[in-house]
């Protein structure tokens, strides 16, 4: 046996590591699962698309890793990309809004919370919008609804399939009812692309709330959400108080709201991209499609 041989026999065969202190991840090599303390080196979970392997945990990934995941190499061509956000309320509570702006563009490198563009996915042809959770929560105002409403008007009109991949707080109280009017812009858009016959895929994600479920989130043709993402629209306590009862355990995670009919499949990260591709041949969608 060559030494190669010894050493992948003997990484094959070591026990799965599992730790409760607290892990140095200050260098970037190591990182542990939240939920079951695996430690793994952070370049093979990235290679795993960020899903513990111990216990399928979904670890939450940024716009441009949830892109790479499902758009070929280089085939993503990004659609208004210098749209940015303004302060039309001259909005202001511990923090002007202006400030929180300009401090989530500086840590993300993003000018809102979407991006959006038209990729190919296993040679299909897809328009693609993906929420990032980072600025400032994923919350939808003016330009979140102003590029996904251009996005799906793009995919009508050089008859895409549609997939906006959903993290989001909800609708972004900064901007007040020009935010709330979001969800009829996009839903508006949406309800024409139907009219077209075409499909359209919300994936849900860890999270998913407020006024982005109660508008496109939950309008797809096949409501797709990765694993125990949580997705609802007022959080727990809210409800309980409105409704005066307990509610079950679990009532607003992905597998319970597919039981419940409100989604349709649950899709583990790994096996997006093929999943994705069986539904739109599926669905018609062909390789050789042009704009």
């Amino acid at each position: 046996m060559s030494l190669f041989d010894w050493f992948a026999d003997r990484q094959k065969n070591a026990p799965t590591v599992r730790v409760t202190q607290d892990v140095e991840e200050g260098d970037g090599l190591w990182s542990k699962c939240p939920e079951c303390g695996l430690v793994v080196y952070r370049k093979d979970l990235v290679a795993n698309a960020s899903v513990c392997k111990g216990c399928g945990h979904h670890n939450r990934i940024n716009s441009e890793e949830r892109v790479a995941l499902i758009a070929d190499p280089g085939s993503f061509e990004p659609l208004d990309s210098s749209l940015a956000p303004t302060d039309p309320l001259a909005f202001k509570d511990r923090r002007s809004y202006a400030d929180r702006l300009r401090d989530s563009q500086q840590s993300t490198g993003l000018l809102d919370a979407v991006v959006t563009g038209l990729c190919r996915t296993s040679g299909l042809p897809l328009a693609l919008g993906v929420m990032d959770f980072r600025f400032m929560g994923g919350s939808m105002g003016s330009v979140v609804g102003e590029k996904l409403t251009r996005l799906i008007e793009t995919a009508t009109a050089r008859r895409y399939p549609v997939l906006i991949v959903c993290a989001s707080g909800g609708a972004r109280m900064q901007e007040g009812m020009l935010s709330l009017m979001q969800m009829a812009k996009i839903s508006g858009a949406l309800e024409r692309h139907r009219q077209a016959e075409l499909l359209y895929l919300p994936l849900l994600t860890y999270p998913t709330t407020g006024g982005v479920t109660a508008s496109f989130a939950m309008l797809g043709d096949l409501i797709l959400a990765e694993p125990k993402a949580l997705i609802g629209f007022a959080g727990r306590r809210v409800i309980e108080q409105t409704l005066r009862e307990k509610l079950p355990e679990g009532f607003q995670t992905a597998e319970y709201l597919r039981e419940h009919g409100f989604v349709d499949a649950i899709v583990d990260r790994t096996r997006l991209k093929g999943t994705l591709a069986s539904l739109l041949k599926l669905h018609g969608c062909r390789e050789t499609v042009t704009a």
